[in-house]
C-alpha cells in the first residue's frame, strides 16, 4: 500500500460535545487522522479516552441531544459526512462504511432471525430481492465461518454462542461490501480462544476483500498483531500516531509509554506486580487548555499546565502531542544505549 495513496477516509479537526445538566462535556477535541485504502488503523487508549465516541461521531451514531458536533470535517467519497442530509448519511452507514459494535447480544435484535438482520441491509442498500438477499446472506455467514449457513439463517441470536454472534455482526457489517469497516472492541467480551479466531477471520477477510479497517481496542497485544498504524487517544484527542512497529519500539508520548508498561510480561521477575497508571482519565468540562495527561505524568513541567501541546511530526509518519517529546526521546535513547 503506497504512502501516497489517496485516503479513503480523511478526518480533520473533529470536535464533539455533550450537553448535560452539569454543563458541556468536551468528548472529542480536534481529532485528525486519515485512513488509506486497505490499511488497518488501530485506535487505543483507556476507557473514557474518546475512542468509541470519535468513531460514532463520524457516522452520526450518537444520540442528539445530548451529543452535538462542534466542528471539523469528515471526508468520504468526496463528501463531508458532517454536512450531508440524514438520508445520505443512512445510505453511507451500513452500506459504504460498516460498523461492528462491542456487544453482539445487545446489537442484534432478539426478535428477528439472523437471516432477516443480514438481509435487511442487502435489500435496503443494494436493492436485492428477497431470494437473492437470502442467498447472499448464506454466503456471508459461510464467509465468516458459520457451519451450515443456509439453515442457520432461520435461527435467532440467542441460539448462537458469543463468538458466533460476533461473526454474525461481522457478516452484517460486510453485507454491502463496505470500503471502510469500523470495529469497536469486537473481541472484548470473548474468551481468548474465540478472540484469536475472530482476529484470524479479520486478517483473512481484509486480505480477500481489501477494505480499510479501523480497529478500536484497549488491548495493545491485539493491535501489535494486526495493525499497520496505531493512533493513541487520551482526553478525547490524539496524543501519538505511528506505524505499529515504530510505536512499540520507540513510543514517544509518556502516556503511550505508560500503556506499554502495563502489558503483563512472561519474562518479568516471579511475583512482580502488574503495573498500572495512577489516576483517572479527565472529564473535560471545558476545551483542554493544558496537557490532559499532566496530572498523571511523571515528566510534567510547568509548561504542560499552560498550553495543550500541538501534535507535531518527530520522524516521518510519527506524530506526538507532548511539549517534551524531543527531549525525552534523547534521554530514552541514551538510557537504552
Amino acid at each position: 500500500m503506497p504512502d501516497g495513496a489517496q485516503p479513503v477516509l480523511d478526518v480533520r479537526g473533529l470536535k464533539t460535545v455533550f450537553r448535560t445538566r452539569g454543563g458541556l462535556i468536551h468528548a472529542v477535541n480536534d481529532v485528525s487522522f486519515s485512513l488509506r485504502p486497505g490499511e488497518l488503523l488501530g485506535v487505543v487508549g483507556e476507557s473514557g479516552s474518546g475512542k468509541s465516541v470519535t468513531m460514532m461521531s463520524l457516522l452520526g451514531l450518537l444520540p442528539s441531544p445530548p451529543a452535538q458536533n462542534a466542528g471539523g470535517q469528515v471526508m468520504f467519497e468526496g463528501k463531508d459526512l458532517l454536512k450531508v442530509s440524514a438520508s445520505e448519511l443512512r445510505a453511507v452507514r451500513g452500506g459504504r462504511i460498516g460498523f461492528i459494535f462491542q456487544d453482539p447480544m445487545t446489537s442484534l435484535n432478539p426478535v428477528f432471525t439472523v437471516g432477516y438482520q443480514i438481509m435487511e441491509p442487502l435489500r435496503k442498500h443494494m436493492g436485492l430481492d428477497k431470494e437473492r438477499a437470502r442467498k447472499r446472506a448464506a454466503e456471508l455467514l459461510d464467509l465468516v465461518g458459520i457451519p451450515d449457513a443456509a439453515r442457520r439463517l432461520k435461527d435467532y441470536p440467542h441460539q448462537f454462542s458469543g463468538g458466533m454472534r460476533q461473526r454474525v455482526m461481522i457478516a452484517i457489517a460486510l453485507a454491502c461490501d463496505p470500503k471502510v469497516l469500523i470495529a469497536d472492541e469486537p473481541t472484548t467480551a470473548l474468551d481468548v480462544t474465540i478472540q484469536a479466531q475472530i482476529l484470524e477471520l479479520v486478517r483473512d477477510l481484509r486480505q480477500k476483500l481489501g477494505m480499510a479497517i479501523v480497529w478500536i481496542t484497549h488491548d495493545l497485544g491485539v493491535i501489535a498483531g494486526i495493525a499497520d498504524r496505531v493512533m493513541v487517544m487520551y482526553g478525547g484527542q490524539v496524543v501519538e500516531m505511528a506505524p505499529v512497529k515504530e510505536l512499540f519500539a520507540r513510543p514517544r508520548h509518556p502516556y503511550t509509554q505508560a500503556l506499554l508498561q502495563t502489558i503483563p510480561s512472561l519474562h518479568g521477575p516471579r511475583g512482580d506486580r502488574l503495573r498500572t497508571i495512577d489516576g483517572q482519565p479527565p472529564i473535560l468540562r471545558k476545551a483542554p487548555s493544558a496537557c490532559p495527561f499532566m496530572s498523571r505524568c511523571r515528566h510534567a513541567v510547568p509548561m504542560c499546565g499552560l498550553e495543550n501541546p500541538a501534535r507535531r511530526t518527530l520522524t516521518p509518519g510519527h506524530d506526538v502531542a507532548c511539549h517534551r517529546a524531543e527531549e525525552l526521546a534523547i534521554v530514552r535513547e541514551v538510557a537504552h544505549g
